[in-house]
């Protein structure tokens, strides 16, 4: 039983590790959920503070969800336990309990969570989305060829249901995460774009 709290509020703290705030203070001085789309992630940060800043801040965000799922395993806790814990991770991210539960999206923590959970699918589907995003530059538009088609993905390659499950419930969380932060900006602001 300690290993599952533990597991499941260490996932929830990693995610509240605030990446794109503290890039924001520290290169610009500036409160990332202030300014643009006013989301604490990395297409922001790509905006508003730099190029090589928003790719850090991805990477590291990614990172925050790979790091749930290696000390979920390493806690030797249950399949169902850890996609808890990958859920939880996320939850942190978009809801930090040091910045207010004003937080991201969740689309990069997702991802990494994905990457840990269902690798040969996430790799595919990062191929897939990257065309998108190439051309639009956009990553929430690109963020749909990812995360949409994960579960016939998942399915396809013999996931069991609780992974095509829980392939459809992460995503969904990124989704309406995404309703909540965005359904109040004004008309004339980016969303999710790198330009």
């Amino acid at each position: 039983m300690a290993n599952i709290m533990v597991s499941i509020i260490a996932a929830y703290l990693v995610g509240c590790f605030p990446t794109a705030y503290l890039v924001g203070r520290l290169h610009k001085g500036l409160d990332i959920r202030e300014v643009g789309d006013r989301n604490m992630g990395a297409a922001n940060v790509y905006r508003q503070v730099g190029h090589w800043s928003g790719l850090f801040v991805c990477l590291a965000d990614i990172g925050k969800g790979i790091l749930a799922i290696a000390i979920s395993r390493w806690l030797g806790v249950s399949d169902q336990i850890t996609l808890v814990s990958g859920f939880a991770v996320v939850v942190g991210h978009n809801w930090p309990v040091f910045l207010g539960f004003r937080g991201g999206r969740g689309e990069a923590t997702a991802t990494g969570v994905l990457l840990s959970l269902l690798p040969r699918e996430t790799l595919i589907l990062i191929g897939v989305a990257s065309i998108p995003l190439a051309i639009t530059r956009n990553m929430i538009f690109s963020s749909i060829f990812l995360f949409l088609p994960l579960p016939l993905l998942a399915w396809w390659f013999g996931a069991s249901g609780m992974y095509i499950a829980f392939s459809m419930v992460l995503p969904a969380l990124v989704g309406f995460t995404h309703y909540l932060t965005t359904r109040n900006l004004p008309a004339d602001v980016e969303r999710g774009a790198l330009r």
